[in-house]
C-alpha cells in the first residue's frame, strides 16, 4: 500500500463515536492555534526548513502530535498530496528527534469512532451548508460537488480530534500562503467565521505570520479580513512623537498594533540597525519616505523600511488607519532617531 492510500484511508475510515464535542469552537489555546496556523502556512508554501522549526514550537506549545498529523493530512485537499505528505515526513522525523533526546511529545488521542451506518454524503452536505451559510450544489462539476460533501466535509469534517473552527483556522492559514487562490482564501474566511472562528482568532494569524517572517502572506489575509482591530491604549509613552492621538495595542513576538486617528502622524524619524516592517490591517493612510512620493497604506499593504531612511507614516485625513509593526533584523544598539513633526503643509501635499 501507498503512503498517499494509506493517508487518505486514515482519513476516511468509519468508526463508531464515543464523544461529543463543541466542534464549533476552536480547541487550541492562543500559542497553539499561533504555531497551527504557521505550521499550515509553511506547507502551503512548501518551505520544509521553516515547517520543521514551526513543529518543533508546536509541540513545545502543547499541541499534540494527532492534532498535527491531522491539519497536515486534511491539507491535502487544498495543497495536495505532494505538499501534505512532505510535510507528514517533516512531522515524523520531527517527532522521532525529539523522542530520541527526550523531549516533550503528546501523542494525543486519534478521532473519535463513527457509527457502521455513518452517511458521509448527508453529513457532509451539512457541514458544507453551515460553512457556506447556505445549501450549495456545485452543478458545473457534480463529481467534485460529490468529492467536496462526501469526503471533505463528510469523511475528513467528521473526524473529531480537530473542531470545524480549527480546521477553518487551518485551511485560512494555508490559502493564505498561496498566491492566486484569493476567491477561495476569502471563502474560507467567511466559513470560519461561521464555524466559529472569531474576528481576534482570525487577526491572530495575521500576528503569527508577521511574528514569524511570513509578511506577504500576513499582508494577503489582512487585506481581506475587512474588520477593524482592537484599538488598545493611548499612546502616552510617544506622544510627544505624534501630531494627533494615537493608541498602542501590543501582540506577542514583538508585534504591535498602532492606531492614528484622522489626519494623526508620527514624527519624521529613522532606524538605526533595524529593518520596520508595517502591514496596514484597517482604514487608509500614508507612508513617506524623504524626498519621495508619498504611498498609499490601506488593508494588506505591506511596508519594509530600509535601516537609516527618514520617514513618517499615518493615518488619511478623513479615515481611521491601523497598522501593525515589527522590528527585524536587529543589530547591537539598535534605536530610533525621531526629528522634527510633519507639517500641515508636507502632510496637506499627500492628501
Amino acid at each position: 500500500m501507498t503512503l498517499a492510500l494509506a493517508v487518505l484511508l486514515v482519513a476516511c475510515s468509519p468508526k463508531q463515536k464515543t464523544e461529543t464535542k463543541d466542534m464549533n469552537q476552536l480547541s487550541f489555546s492562543t500559542e497553539q492555534a499561533a504555531w497551527m496556523s504557521v505550521i499550515a502556512c509553511d506547507e502551503a508554501k512548501g518551505d520544509l526548513v521553516a515547517l520543521e522549526s514551526a513543529i518543533h514550537n508546536g509541540l513545545e506549545a502543547e499541541l499534540t502530535v494527532s492534532q498535527i498529523k491531522e491539519a497536515l493530512s486534511q491539507l491535502y485537499a487544498y495543497t495536495g498530496f505532494p505538499r501534505s505528505l512532505n510535510a507528514l515526513g517533516v512531522l515524523q522525523n520531527v517527532v522521532e528527534s525529539r523522542k530520541s533526546k527526550d523531549k516533550r511529545v503528546i501523542m494525543g488521542e486519534d478521532a473519535s469512532p463513527l457509527s457502521d451506518d455513518y452517511d458521509a454524503l448527508k453529513e457532509g452536505t451539512r457541514v458544507q451548508a453551515q460553512l457556506v451559510g447556505k445549501a450549495f450544489e456545485y452543478a458545473f462539476a457534480p463529481a467534485t460537488d460529490y468529492y467536496l460533501k462526501a469526503h471533505l466535509f463528510g469523511d475528513i469534517f467528521a473526524r473529531d480530534n480537530l473542531t470545524y473552527a480549527d480546521r477553518e483556522l487551518v485551511t485560512v492559514s494555508a490559502l493564505s500562503g498561496l498566491e492566486g487562490v484569493e476567491p477561495q482564501l476569502k471563502a474560507h474566511i467567511a466559513g470560519a467565521r461561521n464555524m466559529g472562528v472569531t474576528e481576534e482568532q482570525l487577526q491572530g494569524i495575521v500576528v503569527a505570520f508577521v511574528a514569524n517572517g511570513l509578511m506577504n502572506e500576513a499582508g494577503r489575509l489582512a487585506g481581506l479580513l475587512q474588520r477593524e482591530w482592537p484599538q488598545g491604549q493611548p499612546n502616552g509613552a510617544y506622544a510627544q512623537y505624534f501630531v494627533g492621538q494615537s493608541f498602542l495595542q501590543p501582540y506577542w513576538g514583538g508585534v504591535a498594533n498602532v492606531t492614528f486617528e484622522p489626519r494623526c502622524r508620527n514624527n519624521w524619524h529613522v532606524h538605526h540597525g533595524a529593518v520596520q516592517v508595517l502591514i496596514c490591517v484597517s482604514g487608509n493612510g500614508w507612508y513617506q519616505e524623504w524626498n519621495k512620493p508619498a504611498v498609499a497604506l490601506t488593508p494588506g499593504t505591506v511596508i519594509a523600511i530600509p535601516e537609516g531612511v527618514k520617514h513618517w507614516h499615518g493615518a488619511a485625513a478623513d479615515s481611521w488607519m491601523q497598522h501593525l509593526a515589527i522590528h527585524t533584523q536587529d543589530q547591537p544598539g539598535a534605536a530610533n532617531e525621531w526629528l522634527e513633526p510633519v507639517s500641515d503643509e508636507q502632510y496637506n501635499s499627500v492628501q
